[in-house]
């Protein structure tokens, strides 16, 4: 290309000079991560952070000072370590949108569990909060409570691994009776429920059975002291895992 100079002679134009005006450097697609100390020792920063790098060209650049995001117990929850969930607080920024979306996608999450240093993973991506399970004060006799409920409801109910192949498949068991609000009160005045009323005796508290209505099975026969067991005993178990709430009505 060529332009008419002052001098009315022909010139070639450059146009190196004039594009050297004009900014020719990419965005640099990257954001500050805090990452603990105690999280940075265990190497998994280094497994984790090039492979969201490498699936999204978005560079991590890791600080332990302030930073666009950080790992620590804020935020959204999105990995485990043993008993300590670690969470992602972050600016708004659709860099770290994309990595905290990146984190929380299957494979995000894949990637999370793939590091195991020693051949087991050391990082979960189950964040859900374990319920807590509600430690009742015995007031009786844990082990006798035990060996009187095996002895007597384990006709029935499954008390405990001990008996499950010997109980009747359709009546409760006491991990999942233990799951209820109210199971103390249940366990406490099980001798007034149905159908147990009709052949529990509960010495100095229930009316003998009229000799015209005798028990239609084997009579249990139990004293106030051992349902306080009982329910001691039924009070140190764990409820059951049902992997939902119970609906109690």
């Amino acid at each position: 290309m060529h332009m008419i100079g002052a001098d009315g002679v022909l010139k070639p134009l450059t146009l190196g000079v004039a594009l050297l005006a004009v900014p020719a450097v990419a965005q640099d697609k990257a954001f500050d991560l805090t990452v603990p100390s105690e999280l940075v020792v265990t190497g998994f920063s280094k497994h984790l952070l090039p492979r969201f790098s490498l699936k999204t060209s978005i560079r991590i650049n890791v600080t332990s000072g302030s930073g666009d995001a950080e790992l620590g117990d804020t935020g959204t929850p999105v990995f485990r370590q043993g008993d300590t969930i670690w969470h992602l607080a972050k600016t708004d920024g659709s860099y770290t949108d994309a990595f905290e979306e990146w984190l929380l996608s299957d494979v995000g999450k894949r990637t999370i569990e793939a590091f195991a240093p020693d051949g087991e993973p050391m990082f979960s991506a189950d964040v859900k909060t374990k319920p807590k399970v509600q430690k009742i004060a015995a007031t009786g006799d844990v082990v006798l409570g035990e060996k009187i409920s095996l002895h007597h409801c384990g006709r029935c109910h499954v008390v405990n691994e001990t008996n499950r192949m010997n109980a009747i498949g359709s009546t409760p068991s006491f991990g999942l009776l233990r799951n209820f609000d109210d199971w103390r009160d249940r366990f406490e005045g099980f001798f007034v429920l149905k159908p147990h009323a009709a052949f529990t005796q509960v010495e100095g508290v229930t009316e003998p059975f009229a000799e015209n209505l005798p028990s239609p099975i084997a009579p249990i026969e139990v004293t106030l002291d051992e349902i306080d067991a009982i329910t001691a005993y039924v009070g140190s178990i764990a409820p059951a895992d049902l992997g939902a709430p119970i609906q109690t009505q």
